[in-house]
Parts: structure tokens; sequence; C-alpha cells
């Protein structure tokens, strides 16, 4: 069916409020409006099955290059417990009438799925596309009891994947990142990026110096870090949290007097050395504001710094010269790029900023990647491992070239937050490796709290960032006993087949499947369900229930078992004979549970 659409689905007007042409295709159980937005011809489509049941690819195409297309479904919205983004910013349900979110290279990613009763997906979709901006609508239609989606993009081709086919939701964002992967190249990522990290931030904020450094440094190395952030700070003898001396990225000459020397001293211990930048900022008392003038897209107050344009030629060879600097004249192995995401954020109306007049390229999210192509390019050139760290929001597929780790989001203190956000990440971070925001704690927090908060980011790499000199003998052992576990076991925590359960009530259970090996973090007391063959199973217990009940889909047989308590002291140890399919066994709060067949 074809024709003029004067309207959407839901009765309203279209999002455009321009010329629409549309069309209709039956899908298996859905049908597709396709429209070109500003063209009187309708787009072709073509839908084609996917090798997995239930998995279709939709590509539009129009006919002319100035256009908008727009792809809206409905389902109805029966059984539905949950909405994931890879936002983590909720898991409810938005109304159809919540404001779109947009997606793209400097923020976010275009995917999402709407959970069912049992994990399963209602329909999981994703977005064929790496850079330029996706807007995406989504949400209950209270007039039908429908669940409705629109995604939009400019260009006269769109691509889109669905998946129907009622599988774990993870397995389903999981494909829908590999089917990115597929579109453009991605390279490997170094072993060392999931290797535990110290960072500096929440143990030392601005107040730094490079003895207090190398202090930390030294007492980190025989923990098991294996390497060292040194965020905000280091560029700057100022103590307030502002941004305003961003930009010229050079060494605090007075805190860090012999920069090249600090770092070779940081390697001798074993640790990499990654060193913090702010890539859109040029702060209003720095010496490069005035030379960069002309080329910003806002003035941001609160920060006290500009927002650089990224479309600039002249901004890109400034950024990229002084953030290569690090490697190329300072020795450091890799990078910290923070406040990516900044580049995508629309200027208040009126807001002081001048964009540049040499713009060489149509949207911001493209100007952002030239700027990291030409940093990696530059970067590899000196050390073709280096390391580079980025953090959500940043995190769509179109970043993967130019990264070797995502990190969640700031959430100090917070082992609910931390969690959720490693595990999101995990199911769209594709090659890259997922690290925790920096665990931190008071002084005086008990060893299984400790515990806790490492268990909480088991399936992630974990960063730390506490004063080590503040810590007693048995904090510090419960620190070392879980960097341990999750070394000893990297592969199966990090690299697997991952499953987080319940993602309306925050995952209380995380599951990881290598082969015949399985490890499960429990966050509340729940039943753990074993599917399948096993020969190693692991359960780290972060709940205060200390009662672990684990469901066999057979009787084991007889297991050995190893009870370990926060501090890796030995519980219990015994042979065990498993006549049943279910297996009690106490483990302490913040402790280990090993089962091997």
């Amino acid at each position: 069916m074809e024709g003029n659409a004067a309207l959407s689905w839901d009765g309203s007007a279209p999002p455009s409020g321009r010329t629409e042409t549309s069309r209709t295709v039956d899908a298996g159980p859905l049908a597709l409006r396709i429209t070109a937005v500003g063209s009187g011809t309708a787009p072709a489509v073509t839908v084609t099955e996917a090798a997995v049941p239930g998995v279709l690819l939709v590509e539009a195409a129009a006919d002319a290059p100035d256009v908008r297309l727009r792809i809206e479904w409905q389902l109805p919205c029966t059984g539905a417990t949950g909405y994931w983004t890879p936002g983590t910013d909720s898991r409810w349900l938005p109304p159809s009438w919540a404001l779109p979110r947009e997606a793209s290279l400097p923020k976010g990613a275009p995917v999402g799925s709407l959970v069912g009763s049992g994990d399963a997906a209602l329909c999981t979709f994703a977005v064929g596309e790496l850079v330029r901006p996706v807007t995406i609508g989504e949400g209950a239609v209270e007039e039908t009891g429908r669940y409705s989606w629109w995604v939009e993009q400019d260009g006269p081709r769109l691509a889109l994947r669905l998946d129907l086919s009622g599988r774990h939701f993870a397995d389903t964002v999981r494909e829908s990142a590999a089917w990115w992967g597929t579109l453009a190249p991605t390279r490997p990522v170094p072993d060392r990026a999931f290797e535990p990290v110290f960072c500096t931030w929440y143990a030392l904020h601005l107040a730094m110096t490079s003895a207090d450094v190398e202090r930390l440094a030294e007492l980190a190395a025989p923990l098991g870090f294996r390497s060292l952030i040194v965020d905000d700070g280091w560029q700057t003898d100022e103590r307030t949290r502002s941004y305003a001396t961003t930009g010229d990225w050079q060494p605090a000459p007075h805190d860090f007097p012999d920069f090249a020397g600090h770092v070779r001293r940081i390697q001798a211990l074993g640790l990499t050395y990654l060193l913090w930048h702010a890539i859109p900022f040029v702060g209003d008392r720095s010496g490069a504001a005035e030379r960069l003038a002309g080329h910003t897209l806002a003035h941001l107050p609160l920060l006290e710094t500009f927002l650089l344009d990224p479309r600039s030629a002249t901004v890109r060879a400034h950024q990229v010269e002084r953030l290569a600097a690090a490697v190329e004249q300072h020795g450091v192995d890799g990078l910290k790029i923070d406040f990516v995401d900044t580049f995508a954020r629309r200027p208040a109306p009126g807001a002081a900023g001048t964009a540049s007049p040499e713009a060489d390229c149509a949207t911001v999210a493209e100007g952002v990647q030239k700027l990291l192509a030409a940093l990696d390019a530059r970067l590899r050139a000196t050390r073709p491992d280096v390391l580079v760290e980025h953090r959500q929001d940043y995190v769509g597929p179109g970043l993967w070239p130019y990264a070797t780790m995502v990190r969640a989001t700031d959430c100090p203190h917070n082992a609910v937050e931390n969690r959720v956000r490693t595990a999101d990440l995990r199911l769209t971070a594709g090659p890259l490796a997922v690290h925790a925001d920096p665990l931190t704690w008071h002084p005086r927090e008990s060893p299984e709290q400790i515990a806790v908060l490492l268990q909480s980011v088991l399936f992630a790499t974990a960063q730390v960032s506490v004063d080590l000199t503040a810590q007693n003998a048995e904090q510090l052992t419960a620190l070392a006993f879980w960097l341990s576990v999750m070394k000893e076991h990297r592969n199966l925590l990090q690299r697997s087949e991952l499953r987080p359960h319940r993602p309306e009530l925050a995952y209380p259970v995380i599951e990881a499947r290598d082969g015949a090996r399985l490890a499960f973090g429990r966050y509340a007391p729940l039943p753990l369900r074993a599917r399948g063959a096993w020969e190693l199973l692991l359960v780290a217990n972060a709940d205060q229930d200390t009662l672990v009940r684990i469901e066999f889909d057979r009787a084991p047989g007889t297991v050995d078992l190893l009870v370990q308590d926060c501090l890796g002291g030995t519980v219990a140890r015994a042979q065990t004979p498993v006549g049943g399919t279910e297996l009690s066994v106490r483990v302490p709060t913040g402790g280990l549970l090993t089962l091997r067949r």
C-alpha cells in the first residue's frame, strides 16, 4: 500500500511536518511503514530473513539524496516487563509521547529491546548506522495498548535489524552488536586492556603531584593492578573542579616537574600508564582559547570552557598534536579520552560560540569521527598497541576502531549502578574491554563490603580509586583476593557469553558461560539455574542472604566444593555427592563458591 501520509499511526502529525510519501510492507508478524520525508516518491523496501529464525533485515532506499527516511512499526504491549536501551537511565516502559532520543557516533547507540517475562525479547531493533545521527521514538501507546517505534535518519538509505525470535534479550542485543561489526572493520584489542586498573580520580581528585601518584602506584602493583590512569589534575596547578585550563595539555610544572621521568618510574613497576584528556574542551584560561576562538560550538559557563567544533581542520590539528604529545614526548602507553559525548550536546538558545567557517563535513558526528581517526593514526604510528579508554555515553559501534576499552559512567559508591552499567556495556561493546567506573569506599569500609563492590563488577575489568595508604591489612587482602579471582577466570568473566537477568530489577543475577565453565554473580536471594553441562561453576555471593541455592538440569554427581570468604580464606572444602537436581550451600557475603566436576 502506498500514498501520501498525512498522519502517523497514532493519529498525531508526522514528526517532520514536511511532505511525506509512505509505503506499508508486511514483514512476518509486523507491518512496517517506510516513509521518505521530503520526497514525492515512495521509497524502495527490501525485507530479508536472516539465518536465525525470527530475525529480519529491512533496507529502505529513496530516489534522491536530500531526503529523510523513517521506518515505523508496532506490536501489542502484552507481557512486557521492561524496556532496555544502552543508556541505562531507566528500565520503565516510556510512553509513546516521550521525547525521542538521538544516537550518533559521539553519544548512544541505535538499539533497544522490549523485554517480556522470562527475559524474552518481544522485539529488539538496531539501526545499521555507525556515525550519523539517528532519531528514535519508542514507547507504549496508551490509547491502543500497543508498543510503537519509529527511527529516522537523513539520507537516501536506512537499514534496520529486527529480532522477533523471542530469545533471551541479552542474546538478541549482543547479536545486534555483532551485526554492526559486519558493517565496518574492527581491530584486535590488546590483552592488557582487560587487566585491572588503578585510577587517581576518586583517590586524589585534582590535588596530585608526581610523588603522590608514584606512592599509590608502588602500592597498587603488588595487589594485582596492571595499569594506572592519571586523571584530571596533571595539567593544572588549580584545585577547583573547573575545565578552564584544558586545551594546552602541558604537565603542571610545579606538581610534575619531570613528567617523562615520572612516567618511566611508574612503568618500571610493571604498570601501563594512561593519561586523561578532555578532547572537546578548550578552557577559558588556556593559551589555546584565543587561537581557536573562531572554531567553537558553544561556551559552557559552568565548566568554564568552550566546546570545540570538530568539523574544523584547525581544531583537529591542534587536538591531535597536543594529545599525541603524551605518547610521543612523555612516553605514556595510552589515553583516557573524556567527554566525547559533550560534542552531541545541543547548545542552549543564545549560547556563545562561533561555528567554524572551515567546517568540512555536514554533521558534528562526522567531525568527531575525523578527529578520532586522525588521533588514532598518529598514536599508532608511535605505539601500535596504544590503549585508549572511552566512556558511557559514547558507546556506539562507530567508535570501536578508536578505542580499546569503554568505561561505565561516573557512579561513585554505587554498586548497583556500576553492576547495571557494566552489564549493559558488555552487550554492545563489541571487541572492546568493558571497564567499571573506579570503585571507591570510605577508609573504614568493611572487607565484606569491599568484596561486594568488586563482585558488582565481576564481569568487567575492575578499576579502583582509593587512598591505598589508608587501607588496613584486611581491606587490602579482600581487594587482592578478588583481583586474583578476576585474573584466574578472566576469559570466563569478561570474554564469554553474558546473560544479565531481570533488567527491570537491576540484574539481581548475572550469568556468564564459556563452554563448560559457568559463573554467577548473585546480588539478591534468588535461586540460580545452572543449565546444561558444566565442569566448573563459580558463584560470587554479594547478597546478605548466605544460603545459596543452585538448581541443575540433572544430578551432577560428586563435586569438589570450595567455599571461601571475602578474604579468600577457606570456609569449607569437601567432595560432596549431589544426587538430586538442587544444592544449597552457605556462602558468606562477599564470598566465593567453587564447584568442580
